[in-house]
């Protein structure tokens, strides 16, 4: 199984995209994809990267902010730092008040922008994982209440299944426009999708 997806991962177009245009990630195009179509992030936001490791969509975010925005990516994992200036880092569990407080701190109050690839751990198991992904997008959906600005903008990663349009229809109210979507280089068997929400109401 390793050595077949070494494989696959090899033949990626994104994969070898990612290598030669020095992306940290291949997921660094579903930003760029979604961003070119909804104008996500724009210059001078406050971007927060919710599970920002290996760092591929706090890259993109820091290309379209430019040098008047920030952008503060969080990860358990231990996120390389970035040439600019503009860019810190949080270790941590954003799920904890802890970490919430320091991301307060260090963006001197909320995002505009609040974007997330972050997955569970996978079992390999459709029904479990779906679970796990809608624990998460939920404990995601709770930072954006309390840390996105009025008229602020989502993007959030989701497993399909059961349980997923229930949660985006307790959500619809909260933003002008929230849709699901999936960019053309997310892998086709990947069950995943994205949570869109554009213009914050509170």
């Amino acid at each position: 199984m390793g050595n077949r997806w070494q494989v696959e991962k090899k033949r990626d177009p994104y994969y070898k995209r990612a290598k030669n245009e020095n992306y940290r990630s291949r997921a660094s195009y579903k930003l760029l994809q979604l961003n070119k179509k909804f104008k996500i992030i724009k210059k001078g936001n406050k971007v927060l990267d919710l599970g920002a490791a290996p760092g591929g969509w706090s890259q993109v975010a820091l290309e379209k902010v430019e040098e008047e925005g920030q952008v503060l990516g969080v990860d358990l994992q231990r996120i390389n730092p970035f040439p600019e200036e503009n860019f810190q880092s949080i270790r941590g569990d954003f799920t904890s008040q802890e970490i919430q407080a320091e991301i307060v701190e260090m963006l001197q109050g909320k995002a505009n922008t609040i974007i997330s690839d972050a997955s569970p751990s996978l079992s390999g198991i459709k029904n479990i994982d779906h679970l796990k992904s809608m624990d998460l997008f939920e404990s995601v959906m709770d930072i954006c209440d309390n840390h996105l600005l009025k008229k602020g903008n989502i993007l959030i990663k989701f497993f399909q299944g059961e349980n997923a349009q229930e949660i985006i229809n307790n959500n619809k109210k909260k933003f002008r426009i929230l849709k699901t979507t999936k960019p053309a280089s997310s892998r086709k068997k990947s069950s995943e999708m994205y949570l869109l929400g554009l213009g914050y109401k509170f």
